[in-house]
């Protein structure tokens, strides 16, 4: 795959303080872009970031036929980036792009194109442990046409940014009882725009009553949990973990695929199935509700505090308490930052 490099003649690298880097503040100085057209991917080309010109009648504007990945890339002791089971995101990737009628982007030339513009923006990853080069592979149609059908041209592009954690202090959620993000058979498991957009509403309302986020639950019913905001959700009753289980409804988290697979090799017994909130009541009521938490790329934990539900609001213990989400925290931040050997060989290093 050869690549064209256009550098930029002025980095924006000499303004960044990098102890101040909230979430998706920053963003680097270059980006990778490609074209489909003619069945095939093309053009391919490393350019200064910049803005994209988009017909007014785009289908990515007029259908929302667009996708996108998180991702990280850290440093490791050696001074060599890492990032950490990328499979995982072009796998998914490649399933919200099935699933929005959009073309998938071969393995090769998606890995070759992440090495690429992280390798150029070495200088933009902090070194701080748990911040990271945050980088966001997108996907978006291009044909002009107001026909519902699948676009027959698009972009795919890769930028960066460097970033701190996302939620440094525990969060509290609601439960939401009347609007609905995804259901079976819908558009939930997919990265698509539209998702995120259809979100904001029930979260905007949740913090004009004092909380941060909600959790979403299952129409028509609204019994069965889902996701918190755009997190997975993770529950500690007991010696069990309980996440929900994958429906169609439900995010496939590369978070929480990591965690999933180091509570079992630490012989943690995991559950992987419909949860309902009633049940995580009764356990709060039993004093067996250890921990609550959400997983995700920005994030990697973020610890739930209290959840209101109807006139009930359940308070968790203090986060220095928890050993589970605590344990997890620290195995993905060492990993990435090289204090923890990488025996599962999930690093995969930037040359």
């Amino acid at each position: 795959m050869d690549i064209k490099i256009t550098r930029t003649q002025n980095s924006k690298l000499k303004n960044i303080d990098f102890n101040n880097i909230p979430f998706g503040k920053y963003t680097s100085d270059h980006m990778f872009v490609m074209d489909y057209a003619d069945r095939q991917w093309g053009n391919f080309r490393i350019i200064p970031y910049q803005g994209f010109m988009l017909d007014p009648q785009s289908k990515a504007l007029q259908y929302c036929q667009c996708i996108f990945e998180g991702m990280k890339a850290t440093m490791g002791a050696d001074g060599i980036p890492r990032l950490l089971r990328p499979n995982l995101n072009i796998d998914r990737f490649n399933l919200s792009a099935e699933r929005m009628c959009m073309p998938e982007v071969p393995y090769d030339i998606f890995l070759q194109a992440l090495k690429a513009i992280i390798a150029l923006e070495i200088n933009w990853i902090p070194k701080a442990e748990g911040s990271a080069l945050y980088v966001r592979p997108t996907m978006f149609a291009t044909e002009s046409s107001l026909a519902v059908t699948p676009s027959d041209t698009y972009t795919f592009y890769i930028y960066t940014g460097p970033v701190q954690p996302y939620f440094t202090t525990p969060i509290k959620l609601v439960t939401e009882q009347k609007l609905i993000r995804a259901v079976p058979g819908g558009t939930g498991e997919a990265k698509t725009g539209g998702n995120y957009a259809g979100s904001l509403m029930a979260s905007q309302l949740a913090k004009q009553k004092g909380f941060d986020q909600i959790i979403w639950l299952e129409s028509p019913e609204f019994h069965k949990i889902q996701e918190a905001g755009m997190m997975n959700l993770f529950f500690v009753i007991g010696d069990t973990v309980l996440t929900p289980k994958l429906t169609g409804a439900v995010l496939n988290g590369t978070t929480r695929n990591y965690f999933i697979d180091i509570l079992k090799e630490k012989n943690i017994k995991v559950e992987i199935r419909d949860i309902y909130i009633d049940e995580i009541l009764e356990a709060y009521k039993k004093g067996n509700l250890k921990e609550v938490f959400g997983s995700g790329t920005a994030a990697v934990v973020s610890h739930i505090s209290e959840i209101t539900h109807d006139n009930t609001q359940m308070v968790l213990p203090p986060v220095e308490k928890r050993i589970i989400s605590n344990m997890l925290y620290n195995e993905i931040n060492g990993l990435r930052a090289g204090r923890i050997e990488d025996k599962r060989n999930w690093l995969v290093p930037v040359s």
